[in-house]
């Protein structure tokens, strides 16, 4: 397969929404962790329901981390790509085009992975209510 210099900047703009994205994420979850932090401080006698979602936040922000880090390779091979098609080397482009979109690709499925963890910390929250 042949792809031009455009095919792999194609996945500029999407990928660098997926980062703003993943970005917003942290940042809730950090602003999360801290209001948790302030309630154990001011009630160090507090039910399992925050040192549930203690745990739940830990592994969020391990997520996290590893779909920013797939986002940023999958964005550094693709400019690698670009290079190596402007040098005229179209064999190793195609192969760090494949691979970029790997990354991509595992990003994606921790994000979604994340997402679901998500839903989780939520049902967490609202497992008090229901009793």
């Amino acid at each position: 397969m042949q792809i031009e210099i455009s095919t792999p900047a194609l996945l500029f703009p999407a990928i660098t929404l997926l980062l703003l994205a993943f970005t917003n994420r942290f940042l809730a979850l950090a602003t999360l962790i801290r209001s948790l932090h302030a309630k154990y401080k001011a009630n160090p006698n507090h039910d399992d329901i925050i040192f549930d979602q203690i745990e739940n936040l830990k592994k969020r922000l391990n997520m996290i981390r590893w779909m920013q880090g797939f986002g940023v390779f999958s964005f550094l091979l693709t400019v690698v790509c670009m290079f190596l098609l402007f040098q005229e080397l179209n064999v190793a482009a195609n192969y760090l085009f494949g691979a970029s979109l790997l990354a991509l690709l595992l990003s994606l499925t921790v994000s979604l992975i994340e997402i679901q963890m998500s839903t989780k910390a939520l049902n967490l929250e609202l497992k008090d209510m229901e009793k």
